[in-house]
């Protein structure tokens, strides 16, 4: 009789093991909160990639009219008392430094979107080191142009709208990509 029951116990044992139900609640919860962070992740690079447009495109426009509009040296001219080779007829004396660098985070920003992309589509951790360590030179960069809006800031408000939609935008991407950088992490514990 207790040989019995031993058998129909391990046998009990052997079914609850050998199917997927005992284990399919923790791996059912696992995989929704990892699609769940893919696309969380999805739309943050969406988002990133069209603020990072956004700057671009301003920043792009400020420099243009910065070169059309500075200072004219030649044979016959001197250079002025307070000549910067970054000299913008906008702004104040931060916003030369602040547009350079915010173009230069732009153009950082849009291109990690290609491995953001690569890593959105496999969502392995194969993939993660190249898109976070794009994602990871993009957001300094960002900090960095964020920096500079900061000293815009305090030394003088700008009247010109478009340079502050930038600064706003560059504060919203410090963040936004940072929480991006968090999301593609989702993928860490997956392997082919």
């Amino acid at each position: 009789m207790e040989g019995q029951r031993e058998k129909q116990s391990a046998s009990i044992y052997s079914s609850l093991l050998s199917s997927s139900s005992l284990f399919a609640f923790p791996t059912q919860i696992l995989a929704m909160a990892n699609d769940q962070m893919k696309s969380v992740a999805s739309l943050l690079l969406v988002l990133n990639f069209c603020m990072y447009a956004v700057v671009l495109g301003i920043g792009g426009w400020a420099m243009n009219r910065a070169i059309d509009h500075g200072f004219l040296i030649g044979p016959g001219f001197e250079l002025p008392a307070h000549f910067s080779p970054i000299y913008f007829p906008m702004g104040n004396a931060a916003t030369g430094f602040f547009v350079t660098f915010a173009l230069i985070a732009g153009v950082v920003g849009a291109a990690s979107v290609i491995s953001g992309l690569n890593h959105i589509r496999a969502w392995n951790s194969d993939s993660l080191p190249a898109a976070a360590s794009a994602g990871t030179i993009a957001w300094t960069l960002t900090l960095l142009a964020m920096g500079l809006v900061s000293s815009s800031v305090e030394l003088s408000l700008s009247p010109l709208l478009l340079q502050r939609t930038m600064e706003a935008f560059m504060i919203i991407l410090s963040a936004t990509q940072l929480l991006y950088i968090a999301a593609i992490h989702g993928a860490a514990s997956l392997r082919r």
